[in-house]
């Protein structure tokens, strides 16, 4: 039993519910502060992104600024947005989709094995689609290359399951 091994997996995703109460309490202070509440903006929360409907450019600023503080508050990494390009909508409105980045693209994740394989070399790095398994005899390992993963800036959110 001495030589077994230990493993994790490398993720990126983020607690859908966390986010639906993130852009519930963004409307609710947009709806409340005097000067966006006569702006008629919206936020809508769909399965891959949200889309922002505002009057200008300067208020869309606003609801993104509101957007992040409350994702910030709910442990939400605001690596998660995509902010895409704002548009002309009808009505001399402005209209975003901010897209919702999930699961570790093979780019990154070839970023992430070669890393682990340069610094840690008793360890194991797998791709396995959208997941980098990690395995390695030592626990001790397992914990550096976690905390090696968490200084190291991505463009996307890492969280680390199944720990065993």
């Amino acid at each position: 039993m001495a030589s077994s091994t230990s493993s994790f997996d490398i993720v990126s995703d983020f607690d859908k519910q966390e986010l639906v109460n993130a852009v519930d309490q963004t409307l609710r202070e947009i709806n409340s502060r005097y000067d966006l509440k006569d702006t008629k903006t919206t936020v809508e929360l769909g399965d891959e992104a949200i889309t922002v409907n505002t009057d200008s450019e300067f208020t869309l600023d606003a609801v993104h600024t509101i957007l992040q503080t409350k994702a910030a508050k709910r442990n939400l990494s605001l690596k998660i947005f995509d902010y895409g390009k704002a548009e002309s909508a009808s009505g001399n409105r402005v209209r975003q989709e901010i897209k919702l980045k999930k699961g570790i693209s093979q780019e990154i994740g070839k970023q992430i094995t070669k890393l682990i394989r340069d610094e840690f070399k008793k360890a194991q790095a797998s791709i396995q689609g959208d997941v980098v398994r990690v395995s390695s005899k030592s626990k001790d390992d397992l914990q550096e290359i976690m905390t090696r993963l968490k200084q190291e800036d991505l463009p996307v959110a890492l969280q680390f399951t199944n720990y065993r």
